[in-house]
């Protein structure tokens, strides 16, 4: 076995052998007592909490093999710092001996290289000809001593580890020295006398026995870079200084990234050892200065540090990135002060930034809870001068506005104006008119604040707003270009800090300054291209008047801040800017006068006392007043008699009458208006209470009120008239009419009927018995305006007797047509030249087709009435109906002469003696007619063409019917026949009859007829 042979352990000294073991597999020497004598077995064995330093003393150093031994010390890694180190230290002495050897080779190659080019100046060629030749030199060393090779690297592993252990222990040496705060409070609470056992002493740990960070087997294996992010991120600056300290060659190059992992959060001044310094000699970064553990370092190449404009940007992204991510502004405007400590350019406008932004986080008031209020520098770079004046104001309230702006934004402008100067575009202005922007825009109850706080009676240095004719201009334009409907006293607020000039003008500059005014009206009307007109256009209109415009404006407006006041009283608000539209509309103002006296007695502010109502009119009169500013009152385009109108048509409105006669007849106030005026208001009122209406009925609802709106001024005819038209509108409405089916007809419909006869019509189609009562109809028609109306009367009676005819009630019919006769003969002997009377040819011709319509009804079996109706029908017609008319007359004619030839056939010769003296003592106007005809010479018509022409005599008098009584629509189901019945028996038979050829004989004949029937009716015979 070679671990015998090799004389490792004498075999006479073997206490028990294992037989038969195979070579190469590995033996294990014991002691007697069963201990394991093999080095390697027993360094393998003993784990890192045993490792002593007896224990190394033992069991390394009699070892002679360097390589096993420097390869064991590198293999351990220990908590342990005082046994690490012991390990390492005997790690690199084991090294030496490769080491020498090593420097050996190096020696003889430099020492042939300077003989060879001792002559020779050395150059940068020489020098790398040089490390070329002595890594060649090293190279054949280790590939001939492999073991050299690994001894170096075992070296250069346990040199970083030593020097991390020197890092190591200064750290936990400093961290000892300066304890945190929170363990001298917890030291403190532990010492309280009145905490339970009190008595013992006390069992924290103190500083130096504090747990370290960092574990050491861990600091000596991770990455540097890495130890140094993780410090930096737990805001372990003295730790981290120490470690760029000592390792500045190797983190150098990724300080940048080491400072991106200390928290935004972190103060400047906490790590400013570690941040980066400017040199201004160099116009560079400071090299970092370093104290490596050697003297020497590792590395040849130093990092080269940046310019001043890459520094700058550096500074600038670590500033944004607190910001956006903790929104500390403190901790980044440290950061910038230390920037500048350094002297580092352009980062002065930075720090104005954080320092106004720092104030905007810090100064203002805080947002209410909910709001999302996140700053960012990138936020606050990208918003324009005037949004970031509203931010911070934002917040503000009407007893810290004025505050807030000399501390916190008129800091801001004199900034902006400062840069502007250095940027070399000067603007004086600019700080006012950031200002006057943000007060055209902001709320009128902040602006009456600052206007206070600018009052001219303040010293000019305590002013917001310091120029009067500024002040003068932004009340102007924040009022008129306000919509505010209810902030009158904040309004008046406003305008009673403004200032007041004592400028005696002229009348050429007063008319001046009122044109100016007047063009406002114009400037503030909506049009296509502004629908509205805002404070900031205001602000240039008024921005070139001079201090005489502009005193004549505030007059002006005080004239119109009173006449909002008063309207609002009356709950009819108008923004201010609709005084100057207003201005030169009169059927505006009398529109808004109309809202303010009918509003007033609504339901948001009833006026229930006289008192009450002639306040509104006081008030009312007040705003058409004309005095110095009368000229821009609310209603200076409405005269006195106007106001009184409107108001006492609002009065009417509400329905107070009572109050409505008091006012009248009071004698705190009079209302001049005349008589008439009074009853057309009245009328007005009434008329619209009427149109209102739901309801006919006039005892209760709107009509009520229209009917009792009347008994306001005295009876005249008028008053009579629509009070009788309104009865019979409830009339109208009893009887159930509907304007369509299921829908009764409502009161305006009856008023918009043009020809309210129809009405009269619709109530005898729609009721059967209602022709029946003559005299309500009558009454009714006479109540709808035709109480005079002679024709209204007799186109009545005609439609009453056209009803009863459809009825076949005809007793009742033909006591309607001679009512109607009587009225038409009243109406001739009434009228001078009846002849030509459009109205008495009307009534004449309603009265004779009415007339004859009944005289010719086959079912009507009274003859002799039917003989009278026909001779009316003969009187009242027009020559050219004669011929007509005659041939129904002589048909009925005929059948009277058959009847009482039957009569007088049927009954003896004395009784027909005394009928026929009783006949002839009866004075029959129509048997007078029949003689009279008998005498006359003319034609046999039996057979004429005229009297074959029946039917058509009969459709000619049913279309002039229907032509002058307005077609009369009645619809009285199957009784009775139609005027236009083609199944008529006289009709049927007069068909029947053969007609005679020739026209000439029909013109002959009718114009015989007509001579002789007027010589019979009285007519001249020329």
């Amino acid at each position: 076995m070679p671990f015998l042979y090799g004389n490792h352990v004498l075999k006479a000294h073997l206490g028990r052998i294992t037989e038969d073991t195979p070579e190469h597999q590995g033996v294990v020497v014991f002691s007697m007592n069963d201990i394991p004598l093999d080095i390697c077995t027993q360094w393998l064995a003993l784990s890192d909490a045993d490792l002593t330093l007896d224990t190394i003393e033992q069991l390394l150093k009699p070892v002679t093999d360097d390589l096993w031994v420097a390869a064991a010390c590198v293999d351990r890694i220990l908590e342990d710092a005082t046994v690490q180190r012991s390990i390492v230290e005997l790690g690199i002495d084991r090294t030496e001996s490769a080491l020498t050897r090593c420097r050996d080779v190096y020696a003889d190659t430099t020492h042939e290289a300077e003989d060879d080019d001792a002559a020779e100046q050395r150059n940068g060629d020489a020098r790398q000809s040089e490390a070329q030749g002595w890594s060649a030199s090293l190279l054949s060393h280790f590939r001939a001593q492999p073991a050299d090779a690994q001894l170096c690297r075992i070296r250069s592993v346990l040199l970083d580890r030593l020097d991390r252990l020197n890092t190591y222990v200064a750290v936990c040496k400093e961290a000892s020295i300066q304890p945190d705060a929170d363990d001298l409070v917890d030291d403190e609470w532990e010492d309280d006398p009145w905490a339970e056992g009190s008595g013992e002493p006390s069992t924290s740990t103190s500083a130096t026995s504090r747990e370290p960070l960092i574990p050491l087997s861990t600091f000596l294996t991770t990455d540097l870079l890495h130890a140094a992010c993780l410090l930096a991120s737990l805001e372990q600056f003295t730790a981290l200084r120490i470690l760029m300290e000592r390792h500045g060659t190797r983190l150098c190059p990724y300080r940048f990234l080491i400072l991106d992992s200390v928290p935004e959060h972190a103060l400047a001044v906490d790590f400013r050892d570690i941040l980066p310094v400017y040199d201004p000699a160099e116009d560079r970064e400071k090299t970092l200065e370093t104290k490596p553990w050697r003297v020497e370092p590792d590395f040849s190449e130093l990092p080269e540090p940046l310019p001043s404009s890459e520094l700058v940007k550096w500074y600038q992204v670590r500033i944004d990135l607190i910001v956006s991510s903790t929104g500390m502004i403190d901790a980044a405007f440290s950061l910038v002060q230390h920037a500048a400590s350094q002297g580092l350019p352009g980062l002065d406008e930075m720090g104005e930034e954080l320092s106004l932004l720092s104030r905007l986080v810090y100064d203002t008031h805080p947002p209410p809870q909910g709001a999302d209020d996140d700053w960012t520098l990138a936020r606050w770079k990208a918003m324009d001068p005037s949004e970031i004046v509203r931010a911070y104001l934002a917040y503000s309230t009407s007893e810290t506005i004025a505050q807030d702006i000399s501390r916190l934004v008129m800091p801001y402008l004199f900034v902006l104006e400062s840069r502007a100067e250095r940027a070399g575009r000067p603007d004086p202005t600019l700080p006012k008119r950031l200002l006057y922007e943000y007060i055209l825009n902001a709320p009128l109850e902040l602006v009456a604040t600052i206007f206070e706080a600018s009052k001219p009676t303040l010293p000019p240095a305590q002013r917001l707003i310091r120029d009067d004719e500024d002040m003068a201009r932004l009340a102007l334009a924040c009022l008129y270009g306000s919509d505010s409907l209810n902030e009158w006293p904040i309004m008046s607020r406003v305008f009673e800090c403004l200032p007041a000039w004592d400028t005696a003008e002229d009348d050429e500059d007063a008319d001046e300054a009122d044109t100016t005014i007047a063009s406002l009206g114009t400037f503030v009307a909506p049009s296509t291209s502004r629908p509205r007109c805002t404070s900031a256009d205001l602000m240039l209109f008024f921005h070139p008047l001079p201090s005489s415009s502009l005193s004549r404006a505030l007059d002006v407006l005080d004239v119109h801040l009173e006449s909002g006041e008063i309207l609002a009283r009356w709950s009819v608000p108008a923004p201010l800017r609709w005084f100057l539209q207003s201005n030169r509309n009169i059927a505006e103002q009398r529109s808004w006068a109309n809202r303010m006296a009918r509003r007033a007695g609504g339901s948001q502010d009833r006026l229930d006392t006289q008192e009450d109502w002639e306040w509104l009119l006081e008030d009312m009169l007040k705003l058409s007043d004309e005095g110095d500013s009368g000229s821009w009152s609310a209603f200076c385009l409405l005269s006195k008699d106007d106001i009184i109108r409107i108001f006492f048509s609002g009065l009417l409105s509400t329905g107070k009458f009572d109050i409505a006669k008091n006012l009248l007849h009071s004698h705190n106030i009079h209302l001049s208006l005349d008589p008439r005026v009074i009853e057309d208001i009245c009328l007005t009122c009434s008329q619209e209470f009427y149109d209102n209406a739901t309801s006919g009925n006039y005892h209760f609802g709107d009509m009520k009120l229209a009917y009792d709106c009347l008994d306001i001024p005295p009876p005249s005819e008028r008053i009579i008239k629509e009070k009788e038209f309104i009865e019979a509108t409830s009339r109208l409405c009893s009887f159930n009419l509907m304007s369509r089916p299921g829908m009764p007809i409502t009161p305006l419909e009856i008023r918009l009927t043009k020809d309210r006869l129809t009405l009269v019509s619709r109530v005898l189609s729609s009721n059967n018995d209602a022709y029946k009562h003559a005299q309500v109809i009558l009454d009714l028609v006479n109540k709808l305006g035709f109480r005079e109306d002679v024709v209204a009367k007799v186109k009545t009676l005609a439609m009453l007797a056209e009803t009863a005819l459809q009825a076949e009630d005809f007793a009742r019919a033909y006591e309607t047509c001679e009512n109607m006769i009587d009225t038409v003969h009243e109406l001739r002997s009434s009228t001078r030249q009846a002849v030509t009377d459009p109205a008495v040819e009307e009534a004449s011709e309603v009265c004779w087709v009415a007339c004859f319509s009944l005289g010719r009804h086959p079912e009507f079996d009274d003859v002799q009435k039917k003989l009278i109706l026909q001779g009316r029908a003969l009187e009242l017609c027009p020559p050219e109906k004669l011929v007509d008319i005659l041939a129904i007359w002589h048909r009925i004619e005929e059948e009277d002469i058959q009847e009482r030839r039957e009569r007088l056939a049927s009954i003896g010769h004395g009784p027909r003696a005394s009928q026929a003296q009783r006949a002839g003592s009866f004075k029959d106007p129509v048997a007078s007619l029949a003689a009279r005809l008998q005498h006359l010479r003319m034609p046999d018509i039996t057979n004429s063409p005229l009297v074959n022409h029946a039917p058509d005599a009969a459709a000619f008098a049913n279309k002039a019917f229907s032509h002058v009584a307005a077609n009369f629509p009645f619809s009285v189901g199957t009784r009775g026949r139609s005027l236009a019945d083609d199944h008529d028996p006289w009709g049927s038979r007069e068909t029947s009859r053969s007609r005679v050829d020739g026209v000439d004989v029909s013109a002959q004949a009718s114009k015989v007829l007509q001579a002789g029937i007027g010589w019979l009716l009285g007519a001249d015979d020329g």
